[in-house]
């Protein structure tokens, strides 16, 4: 099988990874790379590290004709942008993954309320996290690929969560963030003089992907939970870890806590058990989550930490690993690379 494929939104680093990812993939042409901005320039140049890998040059999308012309189409917008034109793209026949925030929400009032108002509230999206959704990606047209935050914390949540082992009303998640995940524009908060010997928190109590956490847990759970989320920035360029705060509904102490996460990941490509704690350059230009639990002497404070790589696992290939799915082959094609360290 050889799956055609463009990508919407072509300068953003995002979209740089996914054409780095894409390209070493066995089963894909990439057939477009599309963007209003950087429109005429060949990919390379925005993308230094492509050149001699991907010859394409970055046209100004037609969204009727990408959709006609792609088997799939990554959309690698802003939140906000490609809710116009998925539509266009799905009449044309093309399976959608969107890496934005767009269709991530059941409810688009919840979307709208932290975000702007939706204009194709009709569609459907599978959320596109495969450890919890997989054989709903099998079958989907569009795939709302998860935020980054998101993918670590849900990650390293679900098992307690889903099996109610925790106070449900008490879980605090304290995430860190390399400045990738700002984006490629440049802006005063990821200017390195002012980032570089610096540790900064922001939107402490509002930040977008807060509500987006709450979905997931609260649809493992059966019940609504709001958790405390609050993530900073620190002066690396990729990883998330996000250190989470959970108090046990009875005494548990780490082998049986390490042996609940085991049996819940059994068999899942990308999601590492550790014994020790994880860190960030465990996980570095790599498709896995890393997960590590810790618990105190009394057994009642549970401390799960997670990483991730936030432009691959939190985003592209992610993404990916969703497309595999959707076409019907090995959800690790293309995404086998180890991480680097250091």
């Amino acid at each position: 099988m050889t799956i055609t494929a463009a990508v919407i939104g072509a300068s953003g680093y995002a979209g740089g990874e996914l054409f780095r990812l894409l390209a070493n993939h066995p089963d894909v042409n990439l057939v477009g790379a599309y963007d209003i901005k950087n429109a005429g320039q060949p990919l390379h140049r925005v993308h230094p590290n492509l050149r001699g890998l991907v010859d394409l040059t970055i046209a100004e999308p037609d969204y009727a004709k990408i959709g006609k012309a792609a088997d799939v189409v990554f959309t690698a917008t802003p939140h906000g942008i490609a809710m116009k034109f998925v539509p266009k793209l799905l009449e044309g026949g093309a399976k959608v993954v969107d890496l934005s925030a767009d269709y991530r929400f059941d409810d688009p009032k919840v979307f709208e309320r932290h975000y702007v108002k939706h204009e194709s509230p009709h569609l459907k999206a599978v959320y596109g996290l495969p450890e919890l959704y997989r054989d709903e990606i099998k079958g989907a047209e569009l795939v709302a690929n998860p935020g980054c935050y998101p993918t670590a914390a849900v990650l390293g949540l679900a098992p307690l969560v889903k099996g109610h082992l925790v106070d449900l009303g008490h879980i605090v998640i304290d995430a860190k963030s390399g400045t990738s995940g700002a984006g490629a524009a440049p802006g005063e908060i990821t200017h390195h003089p002012t980032c570089g010997s610096n540790v900064r928190a922001y939107a402490v109590t509002t930040h977008r992907h807060g509500p987006e956490i709450d979905q997931e847990l609260s649809k493992l759970a059966g019940r609504e939970i709001k958790a405390f989320f609050t993530p900073h920035l620190i002066p690396i360029v990729r990883g998330i870890l996000s250190t989470m705060h959970v108090f046990a509904r009875e005494p548990m102490f780490k082998e049986r806590v390490l042996k609940l996460y085991q049996e819940f990941y059994r068999g899942e490509r990308f999601v590492r058990v550790l014994e020790d704690l994880p860190q960030v350059n465990f996980v570095a230009g790599s498709n896995y989550c890393d997960v590590g639990v810790e618990c105190d002497a009394e057994g009642k404070r549970l401390v799960v930490v997670s990483t991730i790589d936030n432009l691959i696992k939190g985003a592209s290939g992610q993404a990916i690993q969703n497309m595999n799915l959707m076409f019907g082959i090995d959800e690790a094609r293309g995404l086998e690379t180890p991480p680097l360290r250091p």
